[in-house]
Parts: C-alpha cells; structure tokens; sequence
C-alpha cells in the first residue's frame, strides 16, 4: 500500500490531501495529462482518473479518451472541459502555489506547510501528531 493510504488508514479523521499539479516542462505529456485529470474532477473522477494515468508504462494522447471512456465519463464534457479556460487557470494556480511553496520537484509533501524530513509512516506520524497538538487535537 502506497505511503500516504497507510498515513490516511492510520489517521481518517485527521488528515485530508490536497493534491496540486505541477507537470514538468522536460515531459511533453505532463501538462495535457493534468489538465486530463482536473477535467475528470469536473465529473468527480480525479482519483481514479489519476491512477489509472499513472498506472500507463506510457502516456499518449489516446490516453486521455481511453481512459475517460473506460471511467464512463461524459466525453462532450470531458473534451471541452480539457481545453477550457478554467481548468487552464486552475492548472496555472497549481503551479504558481508550487513555487511560491518552493517546490522543486515531484512528488512534494507537506505536512500542515512542513517538509517532512523522514519519508516513512513513522516520520509522517510524528509530524501529524506534532500538527495535532499544536491544534489541541490530541
């Protein structure tokens, strides 16, 4: 099970995730395949749009139909929704708020607006605890 599912097992009313793009310029399909994934979001399909994206050995632009077809989403919508304005300024949004964070690279975690310095369950736990406490949750 991938780290943050564990962190979202062991914490569920505690802990929430917010995803944010940030496609990098050095991958021709980052961009196209973000705006792919708000558009499936616009019909509540995000993460299993998202999974299924990352799941591909590679990423072509049928990708993007098959994938949306195979998630039975409204394809009228879903194209539109993809060159849309919209989710144009949502994608650029994403990108401004990684770099005003000072986000290098993928993937990025944070926790309450903290780098953590351990990437294991343990290291996220004593972070999230840490949070937690300064809230008065625990």
């Amino acid at each position: 099970m991938p780290l943050i599912e564990q962190v979202l097992e062991k914490n569920p009313q505690t802990v929430k995730v917010v995803f944010k793009n940030m496609p990098l310029g050095n991958h021709k399909m980052a961009e196209p395949s973000a705006r792919a994934a708000l558009a499936a979001n616009e019909q509540g399909k995000f993460w299993e749009y998202h999974d299924k994206l990352f799941a591909l050995k590679k990423i072509t632009p049928e990708s993007f139909t098959k994938i949306a077809q195979e998630l039975n989403l409204d394809m009228d919508k879903f194209n539109k929704d993809m060159q849309s304005p919209e989710i144009r300024a949502k994608l650029q949004k994403d990108l401004v708020d990684a770099q005003d964070a000072g986000v290098g690279g993928t993937p990025t975690i944070f926790i309450n607006g903290r780098a953590p310095k351990q990437r294991s369950l343990e290291g996220f736990q004593v972070m999230i605890d840490e949070e937690l406490v300064k809230k008065g949750v625990n």
